[in-house]
């Protein structure tokens, strides 16, 4: 088995109700919007509160604080899939208090794509283009190059995926060139798995080292942003990076009976204990995502065996979040609905869609409240609904960043 049972339960067996879709984007949005005020932003959900954090202060980064609700906001009106204010007006305000709150940590982490200023900074010039944010947004990535944790919630992958975002956005060479850098730079870091004859990094994370190889921390996610900028390398470059990424994703790929997984870290020895997760941030869904326009076919047969292993778990038992949740494995099926033309994967994507519909509905009765993160929580879950209504494979802020209708 190549998943923990405990972590997931039975899928509901709820009918495709688009009218009931389209009413939970709105009460989500809604009752969002009404949940803000300036000084105390959004409040935090006891979930998303770890010991000896303090309850009642607001979180301010992307991955599961204000600026994620924001960005959420701001795309999901770009898409014209909800009509509400813009907070763009805080912006400037929120990443002051966001800096503050990585004050207390070791190293320089104001280039963070996922925690630092970076999103701050680049949601602004997504609203009023200038030179000066431009120039902010491009000191933050390469100030962010030489960071030990090489993944992409707080490393350089991170910036590399900003530099794509970035170019994609304005066409401006200066993109190009330190998209260019950073990829080099990553080439240069990697490692060699004489076990698993494959490359890989290794992050000084947290601290401590790790080798993992998943969707947030990991090397599918840096294959993740080197996809989205592979046209800006050249084709010999390019190609390089295009084996490697499938080397290290089939030598590491545990398969069984038809379905496939990953590991949390690369180069185990034979027999190591496993967690067997099965979530966006560690397993199958997160590798069939990251990979969703992986060009020709060298892994297709070993992402649908990861679409099977995700769709044999069933639901997360977390609940209907992006990260750890059942929308987040729910878009591993939109990602293969669009690889594949096969109608399975969407009525897998609208199965697992109905059933996060239930646990958020259910979640939101038992707490009074809903839960205001992005990658954690409810906004999340509104935008996937959104994707799957449309069948689009686009992960939030990893697939596009700039909402239609800003930039």
């Amino acid at each position: 088995m190549l998943h923990d049972p405990a972590r997931h339960e039975p899928l509901q067996a709820l009918p495709w109700d688009e009218g009931r879709v389209r009413a939970t984007i709105a009460r989500i949005v809604d009752e969002t919007v009404a949940a803000f005020t300036p000084a105390g932003l959004w409040p935090p959900h006891p979930r998303d509160v770890d010991p000896g954090e303090d309850a009642a202060a607001p979180v301010t980064n992307l991955y599961y604080g204000a600026a994620g609700v924001i960005w959420a906001l701001d795309w999901l009106r770009g898409l014209r899939a909800a009509d509400s204010p813009s907070f763009a007006q805080h912006l400037d305000a929120l990443r002051v208090r966001n800096r503050a709150s990585l004050a207390g940590m070791p190293g320089d982490n104001t280039g963070s794509y996922l925690m630092g200023d970076l999103p701050f900074e680049m949601m602004a010039w997504g609203h009023a283009p200038g030179a000066a944010r431009a120039d902010a947004i491009a000191a933050l990535i390469e100030g962010n190059i030489g960071h030990p944790a090489r993944e992409l919630m707080w490393g350089s992958p991170g910036s590399l995926l900003a530099a794509a975002l970035m170019h994609g956005a304005t066409g401006d060479e200066r993109w190009a060139v330190l998209f260019r850098g950073i990829a080099q730079r990553l080439r240069e870091q990697l490692l060699w798995s004489q076990r698993q004859a494959c490359h890989y990094w290794s992050q000084d994370l947290y601290g401590r080292q790790s080798r993992y190889i998943d969707a947030v921390h990991g090397f599918v996610a840096t294959a993740r942003a080197l996809l989205m900028g592979r046209h800006l390398l050249p084709e010999a470059d390019w190609l390089e990076w295009q084996a490697c990424i499938e080397t290290t994703v089939a030598n590491t790929a545990i398969r069984e009976n038809g379905r496939a997984t990953w590991p949390v870290q690369a180069d185990e020895a034979p027999g190591t204990p496993q967690k067997w997760l099965m979530q966006f941030c560690h397993g199958a869904p997160g590798f069939v995502i990251c990979l969703a326009d992986l060009p020709g076919h060298a892994l297709d047969a070993l992402l649908a065996e990861a679409g099977e292993a995700t769709w044999a778990a069933g639901p997360l038992a977390k609940g209907s979040n992006l990260c750890h949740g059942t929308a987040g494995n729910a878009y591993a099926f939109l990602v293969l609905l669009a690889r594949t033309r096969d109608a399975r994967w969407r009525e897998r994507a609208r199965a697992f869609a109905m059933h996060a519909i239930a646990q958020f509905e259910a979640e939101a009765a038992r707490t009074g409240r809903l839960r205001h993160s992005l990658w954690t929580g409810d906004i999340g879950l509104a935008v996937f609904l959104w994707d799957c209504l449309h069948e689009r494979p686009r992960f939030p802020t990893l697939d596009g960043f700039f909402a239609q209708g800003h930039r």
